[in-house]
């Protein structure tokens, strides 16, 4: 009896060791993905927020604050975290200029970061719904995330370049 008590002694700590890692790992993730979407952000010329590739397509500010919109959505749904009032309906803003999409989006990236630091390591394997029609594990919910507002950014290459500016280097690490 005194051997398995050890035994599931040892295996709680692994795990407890294995989720404060996961979450660390996620964190940085999340703090490299911010810093590389400011960065964005920064590079585009504030005359250039409102520069769209077609008239159906979004702004680049829209693009923005839509990945930002999302980041909250999905973080949010996955983590329990209750949104700040206001979040989620940034993109509608009718302010965006440069000044408002930067602190806009470093926020809503704060908000993802916080939310993820908070969330119970033992809960990223809860299943959950996203948007009342996926069901997925928390964890799965915030790689969803992570995997859009990487779409997005991404997609903005295309406004930067059209603006003239040469978008930043990759930030893989």
């Amino acid at each position: 009896m005194k051997a398995l008590t050890t035994l599931l002694f040892f295996i709680g700590i692994s795990t407890v060791a294995f989720s404060q890692t996961l979450t660390g790992e996620m964190v940085k993730d999340w703090e490299r993905a911010k810093a590389y979407t400011l960065e964005y952000l920064e590079a585009m010329p504030a005359d250039k927020y409102d520069l769209k590739p077609t008239p159906e397509m979004r702004s680049f500010a829209q693009q923005m604050l839509h990945l930002n919109d999302a980041n909250y959505g999905f973080v949010a749904t996955a983590t329990g975290a209750s949104m700040p009032e206001g979040a989620g309906g940034s993109e509608k803003s009718e302010d965006q200029s440069k000044e408002t999409v930067i602190k806009l989006v470093s926020d809503g990236y704060d908000f993802v970061i916080e939310s993820i630091k908070k969330l119970p390591a033992g809960q990223f394997n809860e299943q959950i719904q996203l948007f009342g029609r996926f069901d997925m594990s928390r964890m799965k919910a915030i790689e969803k995330a992570f995997e859009h507002q990487t779409h997005h950014r991404g997609q903005t290459t295309v406004y930067l370049r059209l603006g003239g500016v040469t978008p930043p280097q990759e930030k893989l690490f």
